[in-house]
């Protein structure tokens, strides 16, 4: 016998069995709670024991539901935890005005969760509403990252009556589960008997204003509590959404006012009348054995077959789309005819099928609603994150599964439109979607989020204030009397102005003073330089707090008589007057040494790099380790010798010039200059320092990671590029995007960072730029990419579930936050008192919520904790607030037993009887059965037994298993006890015995015996039936007679009746009645006529052709018919062949019958339809056959004909 097993609720103490209620359509549970409270199903609730109060002029207010009952002395509280619910907050019952809104809000926290939940919205038991949204209908879902609560909204717009009725909300998670009913009651006075059920599915208003491709939803015909009560009705409180008049028809006629009573029904006589009128409406069709459902669903892009079943397999069947016939064009509809059955095809099912569909036959039709459903729209590309700079074009673009599906943008949470200031531009290019932003400011930084019905994406837009760059500043100049000087400066941006300044006083455009601005470069230029223009000049853009500022030096020459022969002379620092200087130069730029020399007559000049100046030639140089670079310029100012093509030197008047184009790292270094004439010579040095960017750092490195956010470090580069490392610039990005986003602007001086705002659970890569005072490096290579999550909190609820010598159970809850990682597992551990070694109980981690430690020492104190895991490492430990001591707790054996036991338990034969009786004991008791006072046989009943608890079952119960169980649990001395009555109680027998007694008048006195077996239970009455020995058709007399002899009255005079009696107990009916022995005439006052006997006549006739087919010849391509006519009773089957083939279910033919003339039909006949047709005619009297030729012919055989004849009309004519 297989194992036994428990019953959900079964071992619960202080429960009782609900009362039996109606299937609610849509509903998961029925409970005892109002449909409106939403409150999930953990266990039977009891009915209420008051009756409804009576009806009265004002509506009672709602009864508060009834507190669960105390449990007794004898009862232990159940201890074991309930399932948590999914919603913090569900969706409330509502009650709008027609043509008002009225939104319904569901909550669930994301915490306890592992994945994002997913709800749906129902309407009724089947309709989901994801596909119906429009004008009358919104769905919206946001999220807080701070509270991690997910809101979902429905917003009903503009009300109708037949919007009211029941909704139920699901939200799911992987394998967790919620579900939560709500009602909307629509304010209308109307009245329920005007109810008009085709309403539920009619797609178009009465008055035809509303679209016809707008779905009126609406339930099928529910109580009453769903629309606005009338004066002086009684409310009562909204229970589930049942259907009552579905329970009348099937219930008995003695229960209706019990039904009545229940459901709040105080007009009776009312009710009683429309069922009766609704029995009436309810006939047999006489075309149909099989009608169409009354809806059905299709996702958008299948077929779908409608299929009906007609009585007459000759029958003609006509399709209608929203009243319109259906033509057979295209491969779009597919009609087709199987014997009895029809079929309607709709292939690839578009929107425009969304429609209601009618199949007429003759007189009558059958009408069904087709909703086409739509794929959710998914999001194929995901928006990706985004940083510009104030000003600047933005542009968030994200890729949908369906060409032209509708979107939804929102910035923060808050849907945006076109508003009146152009901010915004939607643009939808196929499958794209583009948000448009022209100017971006400050006010755009946030998150901006897409949604379709099927999906969303997030992306960050930061906004940050333009920095200028000052690509080349200007510099200090020294000038002759009238010479010219000039400034330049060159920025970052074209369309900055600035204005220049002298001492503080702005200098204004003159003859002499020219100000010009092109692109990036700002010029300052004075002509003719005077000692007035001598001082501080300053630029300053506008807009922008900083300067650039140098120096104007006015160089006085003065004439003094000099001989004819002047050595030479190098002026250098002319302030300074110092002969070691340093010059430094960014690379790249172009390095320019300009020597201010006098001599006569002109001396020569040589530059030298790599050496120290001296009075000795160039040739000298060879004899050191390394040739200096050198460079020479005579009198007249041309060059003698070049070192490198970059390298420029010449000389004026009074100067000599030292060039070299974009400057690199190996120009650094120290270069002499020599003049020479034959009055003497002079040599000065000079130094040049060449800095650049420094190289990119290295690869960074992610020390750790957070719930939003991550920790890197890098090393500093190899080269600073000749000036210190001022900081720092990191980007980032997700791994699967290509755009980086800058984190910082202003440099960051330390080699580790922290990173924020980041998503959880979705993977990025940093990397990092270097920056000194000349600019900033290449980036480094990206990182290796991580996932920013953080651990999950501590596990909540620790407790001990059992404790014995060597082992202790522990249970616990998952985290209240897990995030977007993964849970892993648990780690338990233990340590004794006084120390800090924490041991392991199990290599590795486990995936339960509860563990049982084995193999302790007994009398050891132990701490337990418990920390959980995901990638991110462990969580913070829960802990037990004190050491536990291994040792078993004595405890006294006690018995359990469920209230509903407490009383006989009454099953039928052939149920199953599953007792699950709980009882607690330490260490594990001794259990036994026994029935009657003898224990139980192992072949009769299954038991299994375990450390709380005890199961009985049987499979199939008999009557041999009724009687008193007796329970015993013992530990050692002590006894605890406790009994069960079960009675199995069957069908009763027949009464026996039935005879009449008595005739009289229009009456009949019976009388009976009771049954010999009772089906072991009481008999509770009988049912009495009456019927003509004419017709034999038995009709109820008294469904519930409760005596063993009655009067039947009312009966017909000159008919002779038979009577039969069942008993009835609480299982039901007897299997036989007991039918009277004899009859009861009820003579007529007068003479009685016997109608003479006649031989019934044959009207059989074998079946006949009275009409034979005629062979004929037709075009190809055009449709054509054979004809016949056959008679003959009982009606022939006719099965047509053509060349001794049945053709009957070939969709290529048609075949006709009317009033005995049988028409075949050729659809568009081609050559290869030609050939011997015969008809076939079968009734049980006999068979008739007849056949005829048919001839196809081509096209051109017909075209050729035609010419023929033109031909002969021609030469006639001649």
């Amino acid at each position: 016998m297989p194992e036994p097993t428990k019953k959900a609720g079964d071992g619960a103490p202080d429960t009782q069995k609900p009362p039996a209620t109606a299937d609610v359509p849509g509903d998961t549970a029925a409970t005892g709670t109002p449909a409106g409270e939403g409150e999930p199903s953990t266990g039977p609730v009891p009915a209420p024991a008051d009756p409804p109060a009576p009806a009265s002029a004002e509506p009672p207010a709602t009864a508060d539901p009834p507190a669960p009952a105390a449990p007794t002395e004898d009862a232990q509280p159940d201890t074991r935890q309930d399932l948590t619910g999914l919603f913090t907050e569900k969706p409330q019952s509502g009650e709008v005005t027609v043509g008002k809104t009225i939104t319904f809000v569901a909550k669930v926290h994301l915490g306890t969760l592992l994945k994002k939940p997913a709800v749906k919205w129902f309407k009724g038991k089947w309709m989901d509403l994801a596909s119906k949204c429009g004008k009358h209908l919104q769905l919206k879902e946001t999220y807080d990252r701070k509270t991690q609560i997910h809101t979902f909204e429905m917003q009903i717009v503009e009300a109708k009556p037949n919007f009211a009725g029941a909704y139920r909300c699901e939200v799911s998670s992987r394998d967790k589960f919620d579900s939560c009913n709500f009602d909307l009651i629509v304010h209308e006075a109307c009245a329920v008997e005007g109810f008009d059920i085709r309403a539920a599915f009619r797609r178009t208003s009465i008055d035809g204003k509303e679209d016809s491709g707008e779905l009126d939803f609406s339930g099928l015909l529910k109580k009453s509590s769903f629309v606005k009560p009338l004066k002086g009705a009684t409310q009562t409180n909204t229970g589930p959404d049942v259907d009552v008049w579905e329970i009348l028809k099937k219930a008995p006629v003695t229960d209706y006012e019990k039904i009545a009573f229940q459901h709040g029904i105080t007009d009776l006589r009312g009710m009683l009348k429309r069922l009766k009128k609704m029995k009436k409406e309810e006939k047999k069709s006489e075309a149909f054995n099989k009608k169409l459902d009354p809806a059905y669903q299709i996702e958008k892009g299948h077929k779908i077959k409608l299929a009906i079943e007609v009585t007459d397999p000759n029958a003609l069947v006509k399709w209608l789309k929203n009243g319109q016939e259906i033509q057979p064009t295209g491969s779009k509809y597919i009609f087709e005819s199987v014997g009895n059955m029809r079929y309607l095809t709709i292939n690839h099912c578009s929107l425009a099928d969304d429609a209601a569909y009618t199949c007429v036959v003759g007189e009558e039709k059958c009408t069904t609603e087709l909703f086409v459903k739509e794929p959710p729209v998914t999001i194929v590309k995901d928006l990706e994150d985004q940083m510009v700079m104030v000003g600047e074009r933005v542009e968030l673009e994200c890729e949908v599964s369906e060409e032209g599906a509708p979107v939804k943008w929102e910035k923060d949470g808050v849907e945006l439109t076109r508003d009146e200031s152009f901010k915004y531009r939607f643009k939808k290019d196929g499958l794209k979607h583009i948000l448009i932003i022209n100017e971006a400011t400050k006010e755009d930084c946030g998150h901006y989020r897409v949604k379709t019905n099927g999906g969303e994406s997030v992306a960050e837009l930061m906004v940050q204030e333009k920095d200028l760059e000052v690509y080349q500043s200007i510099a200090d100049l020294t000038v002759k009397a009238k010479e010219e000087a000039f400034f330049k400066c060159e920025v970052s941006d074209e369309k900055v102005k600035g204005t220049w300044y002298k001492n503080g006083v702005e200098v204004k455009a003159s003859s002499r003073t020219h100000i010009t601005h092109v692109g990036r470069i700002h010029k300052l230029t004075i002509d003719a330089v005077t000692p007035e223009d001598e001082g501080d000049y300053t630029f300053v853009p506008e807009g922008y707090a900083f300067n650039l500022s140098a120096k104007l030096n006015f160089l006085e020459v003065k004439i003094d008589y000099v001989p004819r022969q002047d050595p030479p002379k190098i002026h250098l620092d002319c302030m300074g007057r110092s002969a070691d200087s340093t010059i430094i130069v960014v690379a790249g730029n172009k390095l320019r040494l300009d020597v201010p020399i006098t001599g006569d007559p002109a001396p020569t000049v040589i530059w030298t790099k790599g050496g120290k100046a001296s009075a000795t030639k160039p040739e000298d140089a060879a004899n050191k380790g390394k040739a200096p670079l050198s460079w020479t310029v005579n009198e007249l100012g041309k060059v003698v010798s070049e070192g490198d093509g970059r390298v420029h030197v010449e000389s004026t008047m009074g100067h000599c010039v030292f060039t070299i184009e974009g400057a690199e790292r190996q120009d650094e270094g120290g270069y002499s200059v020599i003049v020479r004439n034959p009055a003497g010579e002079d040599t000065a040095e000079i130094n040049v320092k060449v800095v650049d960017v420094p190289d990119p750092p290295l690869a960074p490195r992610v020390l750790s990671v957070g719930e939003d956010s991550c920790v890197v470090q890098w090393d500093p580069p190899a080269f600073d590029g000749g000036q210190p490392v001022i900081g720092y610039v990191l980007e980032r990005k997700k791994k699967q995007s290509y755009r980086w986003m800058r984190l910082n602007f202003d440099p960051y001086p330390d080699t580790t960072f922290e990173a924020k705002r980041m998503i959880e659970g979705v993977a990025y890569e940093m990397r990092v730029y270097a920056v000194n005072a000349i600019g900033m490096s290449r980036h480094s290579a990206a990182s290796q990419p991580f996932v920013p999550v953080a651990p999950t909190s501590e596990p909540i609820g620790l407790c001990i579930d059992d404790i014995s010598n060597t082992t202790i159970s522990l249970k616990w809850r998952t985290p209240e936050r897990v995030g977007a990682a993964q849970l892993e597992g648990y780690g338990v551990e233990y340590c004794k008192e006084g120390t800090d070694e924490w041991v392991p109980a199990f290599e590795g981690l486990i995936d339960r919520n509860s563990v049982v430690i084995k193999n302790l020492c007994t009398g050891d104190k132990l701490h337990f904790r418990v920390r959980a895991y995901n990638m991110a490492g462990p969580s913070p430990p829960a802990r037990l607030a004190q050491a536990v001591s291994i040792q078993e707790i004595m405890q006294r054996p006690k018995i359990w037993i469920p209230r509903n036991l407490r009383q006989t338990l009454v099953k039928k034969v052939g149920e199953s009887i599953n007792l699950v009786i709980p009882f607690q004991g330490k260490p594990r008791p001794t259990v036994s059965w026994s029935r009657d006072g003898e224990p139980l046989k192992p072949t009769e009943v299954s038991l299994r037994n375990s450390d709380t608890d005890t199961i009985l079952f049987i499979r199939m119960a008999e009557r041999t298993h009724s009687g008193k169980y007796d329970l015993q649990v013992q530990i050692e001395n002590v006894v605890d006890t406790a009994s069960i009555h079960i009675q199995i109680v069957d069908l009763p027998g027949s009464p026996q015995d039935l005879k009449i007694t008595d005739v009289w008048s229009f009456n009949v006195a019976i009388e009976w015996k009771a049954p010999k077996d009772n089906g072991n239970c009481d008999i509770i009455g009988y049912l009495v039936r009456k019927a003509d020995k004419k017709t034999m058709e038995w009709f109820t007399v008294f469904e519930q007679h409760r005596r063993t002899n009655c009067v039947v009255s009312d009966l017909v005079m000159g008919n002779e009746y038979v009577f039969q009696v069942l008993a009835i107990n609480q299982v039901g009916l007897s299997p036989e009645p007991c039918n009277s022995k004899d009859s009861a005439y009820i003579e007529k006052a007068g003479s009685r006529y016997k109608s003479p006997n006649y031989k019934q006549h044959d009207f059989s006739e074998a079946a006949k052709f009275t009409h034979p087919l005629v062979s004929r010849s037709v075009i190809a391509g055009y449709n054509a018919t054979l004809s016949c006519s056959v008679r003959g009773i009982p009606k022939p089957k006719v099965t047509w062949y053509k060349n001794k083939m049945d053709i009957s279910n070939e969709a290529k033919y048609r075949m006709f019958s009317k009033q005995g003339v049988l028409t075949l039909e050729i659809r568009k006949p081609c050559t290869f339809d030609g050939g011997v047709y015969t008809c076939k005619a079968v009734n049980d009297s006999g068979e008739d056959v007849v056949e005829c030729k048919l001839e196809v012919r081509s096209q051109i055989y017909k075209e050729e004909k035609k010419r023929e004849e033109k031909k002969e009309k021609c030469g006639g004519s001649d």
